[in-house]
């Protein structure tokens, strides 16, 4: 199915019937992604606001169930990362000690709801990495820490972050090379 956009770059009627008829497929898998009817409810109209702001994006010829729930899913993601940041309150009764407690890598690197987002074959290569470099990919890359914070959720110098870090991206580069080629995300030089 093709939307069109009407004359001048306005939005068609026929691209916003395009978009709403695909609002049960957006609330199912936003309802697979948050494992709650409100939040799907709520990422489904985010999704739909945003379709229909930028419209001027879709480019014509393109598949827009697929556009949509690439607005749907990056909704998600950023959503997730925004809570993940913020930081929690909590009721202390004194007896807890000032400084926060460290995470424990191996609960962490497992991350089952960011790694349910990616397809097979990358998140394959994510969890074929080492433990300690899959922690800090995922730590940074999908939850989008800084290297302090990952530093101290694993305990570890700073230097060791950076280390694991980047050389876990370099595997994840070698690993998924055709990946990204076959969906030319990559350019051959000449």
């Amino acid at each position: 199915m093709r939307a069109r956009m009407g004359e001048g770059g306005r939005r068609s009627t026929e691209f916003e019937a395009q978009v709403l008829e695909h609002l049960d497929v957006m609330y199912a898998v936003g309802l697979r992604l948050t494992r709650n009817p409100t939040d799907a409810q709520d990422l489904t109209q985010n999704t739909v606001v945003k379709a229909l702001r930028f419209h001027n994006r879709f480019k014509d010829g393109t598949y827009i169930k697929a556009w949509l729930l690439t607005i749907l899913r990056n909704t998600f993601i950023n959503d997730y990362r925004r809570k993940v940041r913020r930081p929690d309150f909590v009721e202390l009764t004194g007896s807890e000690t000032a400084e926060g407690t460290i995470l424990n890598p191996a609960l962490v690197a497992k991350s089952p709801d960011l790694l349910e987002l990616l397809d097979d074959e990358v998140k394959n290569a994510v969890e074929s990495l080492p433990r300690d470099f899959r922690t800090a990919v995922i730590m940074a890359d999908l939850e989008g820490k800084s290297y302090k914070e990952i530093a101290q959720a694993v305990g570890c110098p700073l230097g060791t972050v950076m280390s694991r870090l980047f050389r876990g991206r370099r595997m994840l580069r070698q690993k998924l090379y055709d990946y990204a080629k076959n969906r030319r995300m990559v350019h051959e030089s000449k």
